[in-house]
């Protein structure tokens, strides 16, 4: 059976998650506190970070890398298009999500209330231009 280690509030595990669910995939999730030291994810990830997929003697990290590999290993429902130009597209998007969205999370998790406001807003406003494209 599939694991994936994953942090509860980590967006990239959420990712994976979103992927092994809609793929109606038998995996275990094994829960990681970021803030303790786990000698067990230090064994299986060089960058000592979530997510990781780790089937049988496969071990995955980087949630691009895993969500591909999911799509790709259980072909029957296809999440990405077999179009090149909406592939590419799709992953331009996952990579704003990721440069303009996820970098703001720990600013709003850890950060004083006034810059947390402020990182809220940045998102906010990325979500509207965002959205505003995928509607085209």
């Amino acid at each position: 059976m599939m694991k994936l280690y994953s942090g509860m509030v980590d967006p990239f595990s959420q990712r994976c998650r979103f992927v092994l669910f809609e793929k109606a995939i038998d995996f275990k999730i094994v829960d990681v506190d970021m803030l303790s030291h786990r000698e067990d994810l230090m064994m299986i990830n060089p960058y000592q970070a979530v997510p990781v997929l780790v089937e049988r003697d496969l071990v995955l990290y980087e949630a691009n890398i895993i969500n591909e590999y999911i799509d790709e290993r259980f072909p029957l429902s296809l999440l990405m298009s077999t179009d090149p130009v909406i592939r590419a597209r799709t992953r331009q998007t996952l990579h704003r999500f990721e440069k303009d969205l996820f970098c703001h999370i720990d600013t709003i998790e850890h950060g004083q209330a006034k810059v947390a406001d402020k990182a809220r807003q940045v998102i906010q406003d990325n979500l509207m231009q965002i959205s505003a494209g995928l509607a085209n």
